[in-house]
């Protein structure tokens, strides 16, 4: 199973199974001289877990990174960072009676195909939501050195199935009231009602979905290499890689179809001697290559496809018609859990092509810069 790797400069590669002994990640590409420690992966794994039973999977995991390389007297070395989280609250036998059985709207079906009987079918293996705290562990780094650079990331709900926000926050209230909600939307209103809408799709034995929203702020100008490895191409590819997206846009999205040109354009402007765009419906991005305003993507999550109403599938060992209801611990809604790994990817891209153009060579510099301030 190759496609494990992210990024060219700043390489991310995961691995480890939902119901294997670990899941991690090997980080290649960080520069020395970056402090790091394992309290500094907490907050960032804690966020994946919304403190509220009724919206969220039983299974619930405490998870604790170890550092195994890469790191010396609390800096990064230069040399390859390797992450473990170790997997505790393991129960495949939920899957004993299913593994023939694919799941619809799961990856059971392809999976088996490609892989036959070496295929791990214990939730979902490979291809399980839980290897994205490999993401998040990476994502960590990615974001202290966005950080000395003054660049902040920052992922939130803005709907769960057809309620929606539309209200904006500024970064700080943004990321206060995303961590009060445990849907991990900022406007704290609306929060509760997304609640709601989740906790009656799992009293139906449903799910639901939603949209997480991203932004990047104090990007600087001309990040990107065009035109097979733009920016905003390499995001939406790194996006992809997370369980559950199905779809990307930036800016105006979608909605720039309704729109003239005359209303799509960012006018620029010239304020407090900077240059400036009076809208961003291009998301920051133009031509592949940062613009210099903010970075705004969204990002679409389907509804969980393990769901206890019974569903029409297919017996591998018979070949013949069957039903199937999942049973065991499931997520009725995916989106809060993704809102971290969202925010992780985007900095895992953003971090490998500021590197590509030089922007991180002199992390060392930059540390001992602030000391002396």
């Amino acid at each position: 199973m190759a496609g494990n790797s992210l990024g060219k400069e700043f390489v991310v590669t995961t691995f480890g199974e939902s119901h294997g002994k670990i899941v991690g990640v090997l980080i290649d590409g960080c520069p020395a001289g970056l402090p790091l420690s394992e309290e500094d992966f907490q907050e960032e794994l804690d966020q994946r877990i919304p403190a509220q039973p009724k919206i969220v999977s039983a299974r619930v995991e405490k998870d604790e990174a170890k550092i195994l390389s890469g790191v010396f007297n609390g800096k990064t070395t230069g040399a390859p960072i390797a992450i473990t989280v170790n997997n505790k609250e393991i129960r495949s036998s939920d899957y004993d009676q299913i593994k023939d059985l694919p799941r619809p709207g799961h990856s059971d079906y392809p999976a088996h195909v490609r892989y036959g009987s070496f295929n791990d079918y214990r939730g979902g293996g490979r291809f399980s939501g839980r290897v994205t705290v490999a993401l998040i562990l990476a994502g960590t780094i990615a974001k202290k050195l966005l950080g000395v650079y003054g660049i902040d990331v920052l992922a939130y709900t803005i709907s769960i199935g057809k309620i929606r926000s539309e209200k904006r926050f500024n970064a700080v209230e943004t990321r206060k009231n995303r961590s009060i909600a445990a849907t991990r939307c900022p406007d704290l209103t609306c929060a509760e009602k997304m609640e709601e809408a989740i906790v009656a799709a799992k009293n139906a034995g449903d799910s639901i979905g939603g949209i997480v929203e991203c932004i990047a702020l104090n990007m600087p100008v001309g990040i990107g290499e065009p035109l097979f490895d733009a920016l905003d191409a390499d995001l939406a590819k790194a996006l992809f890689g997370v369980s559950a997206v199905k779809g990307v846009e930036f800016g105006a999205g979608f909605a720039a179809t309704e729109m003239f040109g005359s209303q799509n354009n960012d006018e620029f402007i010239m304020k407090n001697g900077k240059v400036e765009s009076t809208t961003d419906n291009a998301g920051g991005i133009l031509g592949g290559i940062s613009s210099g305003m903010p970075i705004r993507i969204r990002v679409a999550i389907k509804p969980t496809p393990s769901i206890s109403k019974e569903q029409k599938t297919i017996n591998l060992s018979t070949m013949k018609d069957d039903m199937l209801s999942v049973k065991g611990r499931h997520d009725p809604c995916v989106v809060p859990k993704a809102v971290p790994a969202i925010e992780a990817v985007v900095a895992i891209t953003l971090i490998d092509h500021l590197i590509r153009a030089g922007y991180i060579s002199k992390i060392l510099e930059k540390e001992e810069e602030k000391k002396e301030k």
